[in-house]
């Protein structure tokens, strides 16, 4: 009986980079030949967190804009269908902590070699480089503009 458990699962991280997107079609090409489910990642912070000056964060309304974004973009990046095949997946948190949680037991973690930081000129990116060194399943690194 093949059931969601029993298939095996890709885990692709999302921010809405250009590389992320890439990075989640490549997840939805390969699970689609190998029979696995795809886990999306977002994963959000809030601001001022560890900071004690600003005004104060009501968590509820950051997470239901985090999760109203993340069905928008698993839209946008893959078109209805393939976005509805997709298990979005908003988590709180550190993103490279957050990313190799969600990875354990999974086929494999897919992430974009470059996201959102602020070395834009950097080859790797902080976050892909720490789990390709972490992860206790196979890294997929994809560049944007991959086929």
């Amino acid at each position: 009986m093949d059931t969601e458990e029993s298939r095996p699962r890709i885990v692709a991280g999302v921010d809405g980079s250009p590389s992320s997107y890439a990075a989640l079609r490549w997840a939805v090409r390969y699970a689609g030949l190998i029979g696995a489910t795809v886990d999306a990642v977002a994963v959000w912070e809030l601001p001022g967190l560890y900071s004690w000056s600003g005004p104060p964060v009501d968590m509820d309304v950051d997470e239901a804009e985090a999760r109203d974004r993340m069905t928008q973009e698993l839209t946008e990046a893959l078109g209805a269908e393939a976005a509805a095949s997709v298990r979005p997946l908003v988590v709180q948190g550190n993103p490279t902590d957050v990313l190799l949680r969600a990875a354990e037991g999974a086929e494999c973690l897919v992430v974009g070699s470059r996201g959102r930081g602020g070395f834009a000129r950097a080859l790797l990116g902080s976050v892909s480089s720490h789990v390709t060194h972490h992860a206790t399943c196979p890294v997929v690194i994809v560049r944007p503009g991959t086929a």
